[in-house]
């Protein structure tokens, strides 16, 4: 029998049991000597007793350390990263990231919405369904997101086709209002690849535009979507230091009651109605839903209420498209008033929302109401103008640096000074001591890397160099600092035309879908009196309240609006108010009524261009307050003769023209017929009379 092999010392592939006692190896003679391990009071068996057990809920439980710590977390991050708007740009987190994957995306050419999803889910670090059902959010109230295909409908509550099958692509609003590299602070992605924003540069208060809605830990947010122009007037309102008011648009339409509002913050409360019309003695029908329900949830509680007793109908027709419109039968015998009420009280055609503006700041979620998300985000907005501005004038100045800079470098002949360099060294001094003589006509120091700069010119530009041309650079960009440099002087006049210049170009189409509460308007027309005497002061271009000592206009309220057209061709229409000013040379004056004036007006007036007279017939309908309307095609017109009528048949047919007979016109008078003039838009520019100056204007019968 073979005999056991002892294992030596060096050999590592078997460890002593634990029961066994261990030797230490002994150390080598050079070493200081080692003091003996001290030896444990304890006996050996302690070795293999097991630990002690905390106690029941003591915090120094295992689990309990990870549930206080893992809880907190989770918390945090629902909150930050998912369910809660930031106050910069209005946008969660995966809001953002599409909105910047479309950006990085954007070509000008729609992207199909299965590849937008892919791309941002290099930066998502969830799932394709939470992408998608983000995008197709937004790109339903299509501000910041424009769909193509079939994304669903709000209104009728239908889902959006697959990813594979639609497209989106950026509009040109958010382009404008939320993109700038230049002023955006960028974080690593979750996984550290790529680049992604904290926030976007956002200059408009887009989670008043869009809305939002989110349950995280602990609180929740709703934010309820307001209208474009409102924002732009009470942010022009905020900005030139006046009181502003600004209440919810739906896109379902509806009728609302923001008595009890609170301006959106927690504990508010605002009823919805939907626009319920008796089309005949037996038949209703639902033209608009209140905020937060659709065709089929407000069909599906008519007729539960029905099926309960709590109603009486025959049935409930849907023919929703792009409007809503449900038909509801009744029976024979039915009051439909009584109806009406019912379907208020026992069903979904009266909500009760309750907002709670809730938004990320520093990093911690605040409690804000919509007044004050306003401002500060008009004051962001400020600020990234003024960022903006600064960072072009720094490009300006460095361009006029550079240009000038280029020009001494050729003009003066300084690149021959180079010619006998040999070294990197020497070529620096040479440009350098060639600068000097003219280092007074820059406007900083010489560095390095501008003269650096300066070798890198070829040849070919020197001798093509065009004076003439480079001072009209220059003067080219003098002028943008000196433009930029007003704007920086005057940033809150900057600020507004910004504000004006967004309302312009994206504001038409978007006017208001939801109604006050008829109650309540009712009732404000009812209290107010038609107490207050309107006059005016044409030659100095004010209007005001009991002034007996210029003309009298009309009995009005002072809820009521003015309508002034100026000697100049243009139109303007404001509250009444004890002293305002309108513009020099009132020739018209009148109380503008709440639904458009209905006038018919005809006008002569001789365009400040052209020179030529030109007539005109037309209606001003609506109006927004205190904005200055253009009825001239150019500055610099006159308005000759003005006529208002109350009906069609009652506008003037002829008129008798007196000519100026220094101008050099044969025919001094003559007859113009206004049959040839159509009624038109207040815009049009009407036909022409005459190209001679023009003394007179009357009307004939």
């Amino acid at each position: 029998m073979p005999k056991k092999k002892t294992p030596k010392p060096s050999d590592q592939s078997e460890l002593p049991l634990a029961s066994e006692p261990t030797v230490a190896p002994a150390a080598p003679a050079s070493a200081a000597p080692v003091e003996p391990a001290p030896v444990a009071a304890e006996p050996a068996s302690a070795a293999l007793e097991v630990a002690k057990v905390p106690e029941k809920n003591s915090p120094d439980a295992p689990l309990v350390k990870h549930y206080r710590s893992w809880f907190l977390e989770y918390a945090s991050y629902v909150i930050l990263d998912r369910a809660v708007p930031h106050i910069d740009d209005g946008l969660k987190p995966v809001q953002r990231r599409i909105l910047h994957t479309l950006w990085d995306m954007d070509d000008g050419r729609f992207h199909k919405v299965a590849n937008v999803v892919g791309r941002a889910m290099s930066l998502h670090p969830h799932g394709d369904a939470s992408i998608g059902a983000a995008l197709v959010g937004i790109a339903q109230r299509a501000f910041l997101i424009e769909p193509q295909g079939n994304f669903g409908n709000t209104l009728t509550g239908d889902d959006a086709a697959a990813p594979r099958y639609i497209e989106a692509r950026l509009t040109n609003f958010a382009k404008d209002v939320l993109f700038n590299p230049k002023t955006t602070t960028w974080q690593l992605s979750y996984d550290g690849r790529a680049q992604e924003p904290v926030s976007l540069p956002a200059k408009f208060p887009i989670v008043l535009l869009e809305g939002a809605e989110g349950i995280a830990v602990g609180l929740a947010t709703k934010i309820l979507p307001h209208n474009f122009n409102d924002l732009c007037r009470a942010a022009i309102n905020h900005l030139q230091g006046k009181t502003f008011r600004i209440y919810p648009d739906f896109p379902t339409g509806g009728i609302a009651d923001f008595a009890d509002y609170n301006d959106g913050e927690r504990g508010g409360k605002v009823k919805v109605r939907a626009k319920i019309e008796a089309r005949s003695k037996y038949l209703l029908a639902i033209t608009e839903l209140p905020y937060g329900a659709t065709t089929e949830s407000l069909i599906e509680s008519i007729l539960a209420a029905n099926a309960k007793g709590k109603i009486k109908i025959k049935h409930v027709d849907d023919n929703t498209a792009d409007a809503v419109e449900i038909l509801v039968h009744l029976p024979a015998g039915a009051d439909a008033e009584k109806i009406i009420q019912q379907l208020y009280v026992f069903t979904n055609c009266q909500l009760a929302l309750s907002p709670a503006a809730c938004v990320i700041e520093d990093d911690k979620p605040q409690f804000l109401g919509v007044k004050e998300i306003l401002r500060r985000s008009v004051d962001q907005t400020k600020a990234l103008l003024k960022r903006e501005l600064e960072i072009r004038l720094g490009e300006l100045e460095q361009q006029w640096h550079w240009d000038s800079l280029e020009r001494i470098f050729i003009e003066e002949r300084i690149y021959r000074r180079i010619e006998k360099s040999k070294t990197w060294e020497e070529v620096i001094s040479e440009i350098r001591e060639g600068l000097k003589p003219f280092l007074k006509q820059l406007r900083r120091d010489v560095i390095d890397d501008d003269i650096a700069r300066l070798t890198e010119i070829r040849i070919k530009r020197i001798s093509a160099y065009n004076r003439f041309q480079a001072d009209e650079a220059m003067k080219k960009t003098e002028a943008e600092m000196k433009e930029v440099k007003h704007h920086l002087k005057h940033l809150t006049d900057y600020a507004v035309k910004w504000f004006e210049t967004l309302q312009e170009k994206y504001g038409k189409g978007h006017k208001r879908r939801t109604t006050y509460d008829e109650i309540e308007q009712i009732n404000a027309a009812q209290v107010v009196s038609v107490n207050q005497r309107l006059y005016v002061n044409r030659e100095e271009g004010f209007i005001g309240l009991n002034w007996r000592q210029h003309e009298f206009v009309q009995e009005c309220s002072v809820l009521d609006s003015a309508l002034c057209l100026m000697g100049d061709g243009s139109l303007k229409v404001t509250k009444v108010a004890d002293k305002v000013f309108m513009g020099r040379n009132i020739v018209h004056c009148a109380v503008f009524p709440t639904d458009g004036d209905k006038n018919f007006y005809t006008m002569v007036y001789q365009d400040g261009a052209s020179g030529k007279s030109f007539a005109k017939r037309f209606q001003i309908g609506g109006l927004s307050r205190d904005k200055l309307y253009p009825l001239v095609p150019s500055e610099g017109s006159k308005l000759l003769y003005l006529d208002v009528s109350l009906t069609e048949k009652a506008m003037p047919q002829k008129l008798h023209i007196s000519l100026d007979g220094r101008g050099g016109a044969r025919v001094r008078e003559l007859d113009f017929d206004l049959a040839a003039v159509p009624v038109s838009s207040r815009s049009a520019k009407g036909l022409t009379i005459t190209k001679w100056n023009v003394k007179g204007v009357k009307r004939v019968g």
